[in-house]
């Protein structure tokens, strides 16, 4: 008979925070889900989840008698002795993490020496030796500290808890880093003594630090890599999907994070490839490379515009442009960065008419777009248009009827933004079909 799940606190219910939780409650983890926002907490109280992501509904329903909210801190103390902290660091104005929720967590920590934070915050390297001296200077030594960064996606992030490629934990091997390896214990490789999917990599604070930075780096650089391919291949009559398909092959290579189109969004490219240009330029380093990933991304948004001008006779002044998706990506509601408020500034700035329409991401996107029309469906959005630009490639829009598309539009420029239409189908509608990096 295996042993009983030791509860767990859990602060902050984001994005990670939420996921994680709901995850180690399908474990079997008793979880205290703590945070300041007592509107939040009286929500998920009632049932009402403030995320969107596929599953997380029916994972927490499944599990609520297992999922505890609260303000409180000390509900999770004074049941839980590892603390993972998962709280927002959104980049300050320097591009730097701004960690001040972390350090109220930090602040209200009580001298112990039967507890331990765990880090699952983006934060730079460093921190938890940070953290570690700011527990000393207030003699709570006792208190550990483990950093355990997360590899969640959105939109599958549900899966990706439950069968993780890897478990990063940095500790200073200690009880808290083996309480934290037994708790994924049941996600890790046989070789750890589990029957899932995850390696471990267990190593210093620091260096598990590095990982998340390092790895969200290296996918943002593959991405404006394979977008600089793409602008080539336009000069010169490639096709990107031909080269990237050829480059995939090579097992040094791969086929993921290939794909060309307008640029990367979201909670965590954009902050932690800034984070890391400013971490290590604080370090005394210059990051040439990732000046030039971060370049690549706001030039590519910029092509856009530049291929609606061609069509258009150019200029957009009086235009009326249909944007297909507002999320960074398909299967979230989430906004951070996304490149659809770069390309709406862009064309209202230069005069255009603009409509919207995404499935899921609307309530979000009101937050923060003024002067739009948002539409119904994706045939409201493109009705009247001269142009629609697909920005995220939801499944629905990738099933659209062209001939309604083609009859709504005043006019036939489809620009596809992610390269995940038919050409041959928009073509056969009589609409004019434009990707990104296709001859």
């Amino acid at each position: 008979m295996s042993s009983p799940r030791e509860p767990i606190g859990v602060v902050g219910t984001g994005y990670v925070g939420l996921v994680s939780a709901a995850g180690f409650a399908e474990l079997g983890n008793e979880v205290h889900c703590i945070d300041i926002d007592a509107g939040k907490i009286e929500r998920l109280k009632a049932g009402e989840i403030p995320i969107y992501e596929p599953g997380l509904a029916e994972m927490v329903g499944r599990n609520r008698e297992r999922m505890h909210f609260s303000t409180d801190i000390g509900d999770a103390l004074r049941s839980a002795r590892l603390l993972f902290v998962a709280v927002g660091t959104p980049p300050t104005y320097s591009g730097d993490a701004d960690l001040s929720a972390v350090n109220a967590v930090v602040g209200t920590m009580p001298a112990s020496d039967r507890h331990a934070l765990v880090m699952k915050s983006t934060v730079p390297v460093g921190t938890g030796r940070d953290i570690k001296r700011l527990f000393a200077e207030q003699d709570k030594t006792g208190f550990r500290y483990v950093s355990c960064p997360e590899f969640l996606k959105e939109g599958s992030a549900i899966d990706d808890f439950i069968r993780p490629d890897r478990v990063v934990v940095g500790d200073d091997s200690d009880w808290a880093g083996d309480a934290v390896v037994d708790l994924y214990r049941p996600l890790l490789t046989a070789e750890h003594g589990g029957d899932g999917p995850g390696a471990l990599v267990r190593t210093d604070i620091a260096s598990a630090e590095m990982v998340k930075l390092a790895a969200n780096a290296f996918l943002a650089t593959k991405i404006s890599f394979i977008n600089e391919i793409a602008n080539v291949c336009e000069e010169t009559g490639a096709d990107v999907i031909e080269v990237a398909r050829g480059m995939g092959l090579d097992d040094r290579i791969g086929p993921k994070f290939l794909q060309a189109g307008v640029g990367f969004g979201g909670s965590c490219f954009p902050k932690d490839v800034m984070g890391l240009k400013q971490l290590a330029g604080n370090s005394g380093y210059h990051f040439q490379l990732l000046s030039a990933v971060i370049e690549v991304n706001e030039l590519q948004k910029r092509r856009v515009i530049g291929k609606l001008h061609k069509h258009l006779g150019g200029t957009l002044v009086g235009r009326r442009i249909a944007l297909l998706g507002l999320a960074f990506k398909p299967d979230t509601d989430d906004m951070r960065d996304a490149t659809s408020l770069v390309l709406i500034a862009r064309m209202q700035a230069a005069g255009a008419t603009v409509s919207v329409y995404d499935p899921v991401a609307e309530d979000e996107a009101r937050k923060l777009i003024r002067g739009v029309r948002f539409a119904g469906s994706a045939l409201d959005a493109v009705v009247g248009a001269d142009a629609a630009v697909l920005v995220t490639e939801w499944r629905e829009f990738k099933d659209l009827d062209w001939s309604a598309v083609a009859a709504a539009m005043s006019g036939t420029t489809v620009i596809d933004g992610r390269n995940a239409l038919d050409a041959d189908a928009v073509k056969a509608a009589g609409l004019t079909y434009e990707g990104i990096g296709r001859s």
